[in-house]
């Protein structure tokens, strides 16, 4: 709750709140305020110091009103119509109920906000409203990555052996290390990719590995076929690039089938960006049946596949795997180590058919030339050692203990789950527009990550992901079921 203090007003304190989430992208654009009734009970404040505080808002260009429906979170990067101020408070409908929020542009997949959905996503990666773990989290929780404590010791140990001197001071291998590769094509052949230590090239994160593919096989104005509901970054990092999204629903066992080939006979799509296993937001595991016909979909239709394994470490080793089925044959398989290792490391790679290793690799050198030999061949050697095997087997236990009791504390705030919880994200259907939703529980010191982040175009949602690692105060689901 708001408190008024000598030198600062109940509207300016209320005007600020909303002032620093709208310029840290907590709320994206195109979201919806809270009604003033609703703000005004949430917050418990008179109508009359919300409206003065979204006027404040709107005279600083952060918010526009639409008349009969509110007040909205501007993007930032268009320029606000001169007649806007005039209209604030003709336009706020006083009376108006929870609202829900929905893009500043909800025409498709190439609107302007869907890059800011994803802003919001990777800002609130970075935003710690308190000093609580954050239930909207994309990395797992820091006790648990700082047991990677042989990955300091690998690199004092290469140093103290001269592997500084060594390679540090060049630029280094333009395809990456080349222990790094070979320790990776013999992690890959046991997942039964056939991978040459040749067909293998280090990026800076599984993020760069993806961005590394489109723009070394696509050119602007290509469609691509991406998974609804996926990561928004994605979707966002796409639409930059000029490309066509073209959402294709995932379920259970996989992308619709009938939708998919739907959209290849409409569309000739250039590429397919899928992740098989542990999918996020919804954990689901891709069938052998479902793979098969994408593989055979992708033939028909000629285009690629960039097979996002992020989660691979956390997943069963014989997991169904396009890149397995296919052999490298019109699959790009990507993966790296942030979500159980270093984050801030960003090792990842890219492992890719023979005919196509070229083309990536000079896409590679004109982005960042070449990437850090030296935590590469620290990498190499944790591998090597058997320390990354047996850290990701720790992962996976504590993730199969958090997982239990977050679903356990779910059901009893009154949630329910959309998809059966597995891996390291659960997508959770709590019943209201997690939008707003969103909006109270930043309130009370939680990040959440709300649906809608995970569609290529921004509508309401009562969907939520939530990471089990970071969901385990009972304290946060007293907040959440008080607040639906």
């Amino acid at each position: 709750m708001l408190t008024r203090t000598p030198d600062r007003t109940l509207t300016d304190q209320l005007a600020e709140r909303f002032a620093e989430r709208i310029r840290a992208r907590l709320l994206p654009a195109g979201a919806r305020l809270p009604s003033v009734r609703e703000c005004a009970r949430q917050q418990g404040v008179s109508p009359h110091t919300v409206v003065a505080a979204y006027d404040k808002l709107l005279a600083q260009g952060l918010v526009q009103a639409q008349r009969q429906r509110g007040f909205f979170v501007r993007d930032l990067g268009q320029k606000m119509p001169s007649a806007q101020a005039e209209q604030a408070l003709a336009a706020m409908d006083m009376g108006a109920a929870a609202p829900t929020l929905q893009g500043a542009l909800g025409g498709g997949a190439r609107a302007s906000g869907s890059r800011i959905n994803a802003t919001a996503l990777i800002r609130g990666m970075f935003h710690q409203p308190s000093a609580r773990p954050q239930p909207g989290a994309g990395v797992l929780p820091m006790a648990w990555l700082q047991e990677a404590r042989f990955l300091p010791a690998a690199v004092r140990k290469l140093a103290a052996g001269g592997a500084l001197d060594q390679g540090s001071f060049s630029y280094g291998e333009p395809m990456g290390d080349a222990g790094l590769r070979a320790a990776l094509a013999r992690r890959l052949a046991d997942r039964q990719i056939p991978a040459a230590p040749q067909q293998i090239i280090t990026t800076m994160g599984a993020t760069q590995a993806l961005d590394i593919v489109s723009r070394a096989l696509l050119k602007a104005g290509d469609p691509v076929l991406v998974e609804e509901p996926g990561w928004s970054v994605e979707f966002a990092r796409l639409d930059a690039l000029g490309m066509r999204v073209l959402p294709v629903p995932r379920g259970p066992d996989g992308p619709d089938l009938e939708v998919m080939a739907r959209l290849c006979e409409l569309h000739s799509p250039r590429l397919f960006v899928s992740v098989s296993v542990l999918h996020n937001p919804t954990g689901y595991s891709l069938s052998p049946a479902s793979a098969h016909r994408i593989l055979q979909l992708a033939q028909q239709h000629d285009f690629y596949i960039a097979e996002d394994d992020t989660y691979g470490h956390i997943a069963p080793e014989h997991a169904t795997r396009l890149s397995a089925l296919d052999g490298l044959s019109r699959t790009i398989y990507v993966s790296g180590f942030a979500k159980i290792l270093a984050p801030n490391w960003r090792i990842g790679y890219l492992a890719a058919p023979p005919h196509l290793v070229e083309r990536l690799l000079d896409t590679k050198l004109l982005s960042t030339l070449t990437t850090p030999s030296l935590l590469e061949k620290a990498l190499a050697l944790c591998i090597e050692q058997g320390q990354l095997r047996r850290h990701s087997e720790r992962i996976r236990q504590a993730l199969a203990q958090a997982r239990a009791r977050s679903v356990q504390l779910a059901l009893e705030a009154g949630c329910t789950f959309a998809a059966e919880p597995a891996g390291m994200f659960g997508w959770v259907d709590t019943g209201v527009d997690t939008d707003v939703l969103a909006q109270r529980m930043l309130d009370e010191g939680y990040l959440i990550a709300p649906g809608a982040l995970f569609h290529a175009t921004r509508q309401p949602c009562t969907l939520m992901r939530i990471n089990f690692g970071t969901t385990q105060e009972p304290a946060f689901w007293r907040a959440l079921r008080s607040s639906l």
